[in-house]
């Protein structure tokens, strides 16, 4: 897991080539850009969405871990909480997993779980052993603007 400000993005490059083409693309001018469409940049090796919801109680949300990319989760307005664990430290949810999506599911037995509060300016990159709870209201329901990004391991 990384956790930074957008404007240090260029610290973390080196760790993998997709990776580095990702963070070149926090910046305002990206960042803002993205509308209701799916950006591709890199086909479906490395692309971008924006999601717009509402905070909620944590114990509405499930973790979530991918296999085949990682994410990048870039907070634009708003707060939002993200709780982080290991996957080896959770529960896998056959039923709430989406193998064809890259979506696995996990249900919440580790009490250990590190919130991350999330404001603008600042992004996380969750790898494939990071466990993430998205969507977690950090004290009282609020709407975020975010964009993720989707990075093709």
């Amino acid at each position: 897991m990384i956790v930074a400000k957008c404007k240090d993005a260029s610290d973390y490059k080196g760790i993998h080539p997709m990776l580095d083409k990702a963070l070149d693309y926090l910046n305002e001018e990206f960042l803002n850009s993205v509308g209701n469409e799916t950006v591709y940049i890199e086909d479906r090796n490395l692309y971008a969405m924006l999601n717009l919801f509402e905070t909620v109680d944590a114990e509405k949300r499930p973790f979530e871990a991918h296999r085949d990319y990682l994410d990048i989760h870039v907070t634009l307005e708003g707060v939002e909480r993200m709780d982080m664990a290991e996957t080896c430290t959770l529960t896998p949810d056959e039923a709430g997993s989406k193998p064809e999506k890259d979506f696995y599911a996990y249900t919440d037995i580790n009490p250990d779980f590190q919130p991350i509060v999330m404001k603008p300016g600042m992004f996380l990159v969750a790898f494939p052993e990071d466990a993430h709870r998205v969507k977690v209201k950090a004290d009282e329901p609020c709407q975020v603007r975010k964009i993720v990004f989707k990075v093709k391991l």
